[in-house]
C-alpha cells in the first residue's frame, strides 16, 4: 500500500510543528506508532553461534594478560553481532565466558543481577554463595540469585571456563542496579558443601520455611550427572515433535523457575532426531553439552558441536536436528515475560 499524499502546504506545516513542539521535548505519536505498537516482534538481535574451538584460545589468552583479582571478573562477552556495545546477547540478557586458572580467586562480592553458570571447560573450580561452597563440574548448572555474596576459586590444577548468563540489560532497563564488594575475597565456610540440597533439594524444606514463587530457589547448585540421569531415562518414550525430551529446571520448593527473571531447560535430541519449526517470544541462549547436529535460525543455518554457543532471537523460527545423541541446554527471560502476561509461542 502506498503512502497517502498530502499537500505540500499542509507538509510543511506538519513539518514547522513538529520542529516547535521539539523544542518542548515533544513528539507526535502518529510518526513512530508502527514501530513502538508492531503488528509482530521485530527483533534487533541477529541469530548468532560462538564455535567454542575458535575462542577457546582467546579465553586462554586472557588470562596470561590480566589476572582473576585484577579484572575481578575475567569474562569474554558474548555480544550479539547486531547488538555490539551493548554488552547483551539478546536484548534482555547478558552472556560470557569466565575463565579462572589453578590457585585464583575471583573476589567476592555481591550485586542486583541474578546470575547463572553453567561449567563447560575444566575440573578444580568452586564457587560459593552466601558462606556454602559447591565443586564446579562440566554440564553443572549454578546460580548465584540477585544480591547474594559469591565468589569462585580454583583448587585444581587445570584452568576452568564457564558459561555466565545474567539478567544485566533487564535490571539496566529499570536503572535497579546495585553492587557491593566484601571485605575478604573469599568468604567463610558457614556450611558444608551440599547443605543447599539436603535442605531444599530432596521434596523436602525446614520445618518453618516458607517461600513464593517469585523468590529465588535454596538450591543453588544442579548437577549435570542428575539432570542427564533425567533425560537418558525419559529418552526413549515418544518425543516431543518440537522439542524432543525438554525439562525445565524448578525451584524444588515452589515448583517455579530457580529465578525470577531467568528460566533454564535441558533437552536430549537422539540421533538423526529434527524438531519441527517452533518460535516463542523469550529470546534464549543454547549450549550443546553433547553431541552435534544443525540449528536452522529464521533463514539463516548454524552446525553446532559440544561446547558451542547459539542465540536465537525473539520470535525466530528455530528447528533442530541431531547429529548424534545430543544434549542442549537453554536459558532465557520467559519467566518474567510470563510474570508480566507477555509470551507466547507458536509451533508449526
Amino acid at each position: 500500500m502506498h503512502a497517502k499524499t498530502i499537500p505540500e502546504d499542509l507538509a510543511n506545516a506538519r513539518a514547522e510543528f513538529y520542529r516547535r513542539i521539539g523544542q518542548l521535548s515533544l513528539t507526535p505519536l502518529w510518526e513512530v506508532l508502527g514501530a513502538l505498537v508492531p503488528p509482530s516482534p521485530r527483533p534487533t538481535a541477529a541469530p548468532a553461534i560462538w564455535r567454542y574451538k575458535e575462542v577457546r584460545e582467546h579465553v586462554m589468552e586472557a588470562g596470561r594478560l590480566i589476572t582473576a583479582k585484577e579484572a575481578e571478573r575475567r569474562v569474554l562477552i558474548l555480544e550479539n553481532p547486531a547488538l555490539r556495545g551493548n554488552s547483551s546477547i539478546t536484548q534482555s540478557l547478558y552472556a560470557g565466558l569466565q575463565l579462572i586458572l589453578p590457585g585464583e580467586v575471583a573476589p567476592a562480592h555481591r550485586h542486583a543481577q541474578s546470575a547463572l553458570r553453567l561449567v563447560l571447560d575444566g575440573e578444580g573450580a568452586y564457587t560459593a554463595v552466601d558462606g556454602e561452597r559447591t565443586t564446579m563440574r562440566r554440564g553443572d548448572f549454578i546460580i548465584t540469585p540477585s544480591w547474594t555474596w559469591h565468589d569462585h576459586g580454583n583448587l585444581g590444577d587445570e584452568p576452568v571456563v564457564w558459561l555466565d548468563g545474567l539478567d544485566i540489560p533487564i535490571v539496566r532497563f529499570f536503572d535497579a542496579g546495585f553492587a557491593e564488594h566484601a571485605r575478604q575475597d573469599s568468604q567463610q565456610a558457614l556450611r558444608p558443601e551440599g547443605d543447599a540440597l539436603l535442605r531444599y533439594g530432596n521434596n523436602m524444606v525446614p520445618v518453618d520455611f516458607h517461600q513464593t514463587s517469585s523468590e529465588p530457589t535454596k538450591v543453588f547448585v544442579y548437577p549435570y550427572a542428575k539432570t542427564r540421569e533425567s533425560l537418558l531415562g525419559i529418552s526413549e518414550s515418544d518425543a516431543d515433535p518440537h522439542f524432543g525430551h525438554k525439562l525445565r529446571y524448578v525451584n524444588p520448593s515452589t515448583g517455579a523457575s530457580p529465578m525470577p527473571t531467568m528460566g533454564a531447560f535441558a533437552q536430549i535430541l537422539k540421533k538423526g532426531f529434527e524438531t519441527r519449526p517452533c518460535r516463542s517470544t523469550d529470546g534464549t541462549v543454547y549450549v550443546c553439552l553433547e553431541g552435534e547436529g544443525k540449528a536452522a535460525i529464521g533463514d539463516q543455518s548454524f552446525d553446532f558441536a559440544e561446547r558451542d554457543v547459539f542465540v536465537v532471537p525473539s520470535w525466530q523460527m528455530l528447528q533442530l536436528r541431531a547429529a548424534s545423541d545430543t544434549i542442549l541446554f537453554s536459558f532465557s527471560d520467559r519467566p518474567v515475560q510470563q510474570a508480566l502476561g507477555l509470551w507466547r509461542q507458536e509451533k508449526t
